[in-house]
Protein backbone atom coordinates (compact mmCIF):
# COMPACT_ATOMS: atom_id res chain seq x y z
CA UNK A 1 0.00 0.00 0.00
CA UNK A 2 1.38 3.41 -0.97
CA UNK A 3 1.75 6.26 1.51
CA UNK A 4 -1.19 8.08 -0.13
CA UNK A 5 -3.39 4.97 0.06
CA UNK A 6 -2.50 4.55 3.72
CA UNK A 7 -3.32 8.22 4.38
CA UNK A 8 -6.66 7.86 2.60
CA UNK A 9 -7.58 4.85 4.74
CA UNK A 10 -6.68 6.79 7.90
CA UNK A 11 -8.68 9.81 6.73
CA UNK A 12 -11.68 7.52 6.19
CA UNK A 13 -11.36 6.22 9.77
CA UNK A 14 -11.24 9.82 11.01
CA UNK A 15 -14.23 10.81 8.86
CA UNK A 16 -16.31 7.90 10.16
CA UNK A 17 -15.52 8.95 13.74
CA UNK A 18 -16.47 12.57 13.00
CA UNK A 19 -19.64 11.44 11.23
CA UNK A 20 -20.71 9.38 14.28
CA UNK A 21 -20.56 12.56 16.35
CA UNK A 22 -22.68 14.48 13.83
CA UNK A 23 -19.92 16.60 12.29
CA UNK A 24 -21.05 18.51 9.24
CA UNK A 25 -19.13 19.71 6.21
CA UNK A 26 -17.09 16.51 6.05
CA UNK A 27 -14.73 16.76 3.12
CA UNK A 28 -11.20 15.55 2.43
CA UNK A 29 -8.69 16.48 -0.25
CA UNK A 30 -5.65 14.85 -1.78
CA UNK A 31 -3.12 17.68 -1.39
CA UNK A 32 -0.01 15.83 -2.54
CA UNK A 33 0.56 18.16 -5.50
CA UNK A 34 0.32 21.62 -3.88
CA UNK A 35 1.67 20.63 -0.43
CA UNK A 36 4.93 18.74 -0.11
CA UNK A 37 4.66 17.97 3.61
CA UNK A 38 1.37 16.04 3.77
CA UNK A 39 -0.86 13.86 1.59
CA UNK A 40 -4.40 14.63 2.69
CA UNK A 41 -6.55 17.11 4.58
CA UNK A 42 -9.83 16.29 6.31
CA UNK A 43 -12.24 19.04 7.33
CA UNK A 44 -15.05 18.47 9.85
CA UNK A 45 -17.32 21.09 11.39
CA UNK A 46 -18.94 21.18 14.82
CA UNK A 47 -21.75 23.50 15.90
CA UNK A 48 -20.24 24.45 19.27
CA UNK A 49 -17.00 24.18 21.26
CA UNK A 50 -18.11 21.07 23.09
CA UNK A 51 -18.90 19.25 19.85
CA UNK A 52 -15.61 20.37 18.27
CA UNK A 53 -13.67 18.85 21.19
CA UNK A 54 -15.78 15.68 21.18
CA UNK A 55 -15.20 15.19 17.44
CA UNK A 56 -11.45 15.72 17.83
CA UNK A 57 -11.29 13.25 20.72
CA UNK A 58 -13.30 10.64 18.82
CA UNK A 59 -11.06 11.02 15.76
CA UNK A 60 -7.95 10.57 17.92
CA UNK A 61 -9.43 7.54 19.68
CA UNK A 62 -10.44 5.79 16.46
CA UNK A 63 -7.15 6.49 14.71
CA UNK A 64 -5.38 4.95 17.68
CA UNK A 65 -7.69 1.93 18.04
CA UNK A 66 -8.56 1.26 14.39
CA UNK A 67 -5.68 2.94 12.58
CA UNK A 68 -2.76 0.98 13.94
CA UNK A 69 -2.07 3.01 17.10
CA UNK A 70 -1.70 6.31 15.22
CA UNK A 71 -1.02 9.33 17.41
CA UNK A 72 -0.90 12.93 16.21
CA UNK A 73 2.52 14.50 15.80
CA UNK A 74 0.96 17.70 17.11
CA UNK A 75 -2.39 18.93 18.40
CA UNK A 76 -3.42 22.56 18.39
CA UNK A 77 -6.48 24.56 19.36
CA UNK A 78 -7.82 22.32 22.11
CA UNK A 79 -8.15 25.15 24.63
CA UNK A 80 -10.20 27.48 22.44
CA UNK A 81 -12.05 24.71 20.55
CA UNK A 82 -12.62 26.98 17.57
CA UNK A 83 -10.19 25.19 15.26
CA UNK A 84 -8.59 21.96 16.39
CA UNK A 85 -5.76 20.75 14.20
CA UNK A 86 -4.56 17.17 14.50
CA UNK A 87 -1.37 16.68 12.52
CA UNK A 88 -0.55 13.06 11.77
CA UNK A 89 2.32 13.89 9.41
CA UNK A 90 0.98 12.20 6.27
CA UNK A 91 -2.48 13.70 6.80
CA UNK A 92 -4.04 16.52 8.79
CA UNK A 93 -7.47 16.68 10.43
CA UNK A 94 -9.12 20.08 10.89
CA UNK A 95 -12.11 20.20 13.23
CA UNK A 96 -13.62 23.67 13.11
CA UNK A 97 -16.38 25.47 14.92
CA UNK A 98 -19.07 26.46 12.42
CA UNK A 99 -18.22 30.17 12.84
CA UNK A 100 -14.52 29.52 12.20
CA UNK A 101 -15.35 27.48 9.08
CA UNK A 102 -17.64 30.26 7.83
CA UNK A 103 -14.81 32.75 8.32
CA UNK A 104 -11.82 30.75 7.03
CA UNK A 105 -13.65 28.60 4.44
CA UNK A 106 -10.90 25.97 4.33
CA UNK A 107 -12.87 23.93 1.83
CA UNK A 108 -12.51 26.77 -0.70
CA UNK A 109 -8.76 26.88 -0.15
CA UNK A 110 -8.32 23.23 -1.17
CA UNK A 111 -11.22 23.01 -3.63
CA UNK A 112 -8.86 22.72 -6.64
CA UNK A 113 -7.44 19.49 -5.22
CA UNK A 114 -9.03 16.08 -5.87
CA UNK A 115 -11.61 15.09 -3.30
CA UNK A 116 -11.24 11.86 -1.41
CA UNK A 117 -14.30 9.63 -1.27
CA UNK A 118 -14.85 9.24 2.46
CA UNK A 119 -17.38 6.40 2.29
CA UNK A 120 -19.66 8.14 4.81
CA UNK A 121 -23.31 8.87 4.00
CA UNK A 122 -23.31 12.65 4.49
CA UNK A 123 -20.02 13.40 2.70
CA UNK A 124 -20.41 15.15 -0.65
CA UNK A 125 -20.51 12.80 -3.60
CA UNK A 126 -17.60 13.01 -6.01
CA UNK A 127 -17.46 12.09 -9.64
CA UNK A 128 -14.83 9.57 -10.68
CA UNK A 129 -12.98 12.34 -12.52
CA UNK A 130 -12.20 14.43 -9.46
CA UNK A 131 -11.92 11.90 -6.66
CA UNK A 132 -8.59 10.68 -5.37
CA UNK A 133 -7.50 7.12 -5.84
CA UNK A 134 -9.17 4.58 -3.63
CA UNK A 135 -6.47 1.99 -3.66
CA UNK A 136 -9.20 -0.64 -4.14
Amino acid sequence: MSALESSIESVRIAAAAADRLKATGLVAYDVTKPVAITDAMLIAVGSNERQVLAIAEEVEKDLYLKGGHLKPVSREGLEEAQWVLLDYGDFVVHVLHREAQDFYQLDRLWNDCPRIDLHVPQAPECSDDDSAQDGD
